[in-house]
């Protein structure tokens, strides 16, 4: 194997893992937005669980942060909850902050 295969193998399995850890850091982001928003429509129980499953699947699904940020705000307003789309967004920052600590600290 020649030195530019050996590192074009490198690079492949750097952006592979880079990836695998972005997948990763976005689903506990998701959840624990789902989590924080299911509290704020005042679900509890199950009901905080399902809600927190259903919401991280959206970005599995194709959909965008802006887009989940949108949804999350209608579904706000419908349930006469004051939470602005600004709000959401720096939440949306702060839990993918929390993700990743918490990946780089091995949990």
């Amino acid at each position: 194997m020649s030195e530019f295969e050996r590192r074009k193998q490198g690079f492949e399995k750097f952006f592979e893992l880079g990836e695998a850890l972005r997948f990763k850091a976005l689903s506990r982001r998701n959840h624990a937005v789902g989590r924080w928003a299911a509290e704020n429509l005042a679900l509890a129980g199950e009901a905080v669980d399902r809600y927190a499953e259903a919401f991280g699947k959206g970005q599995i699904e194709g959909e965008d942060d802006e887009t989940l940020i949108a949804r999350l705000h209608d579904e706000f307003v419908k349930a006469g909850v004051e939470v602005s789309a600004h709000r959401i967004r720096r939440h949306f920052e702060a839990a993918m902050n929390d993700a990743i600590t918490e990946i780089e600290a091995g949990r």
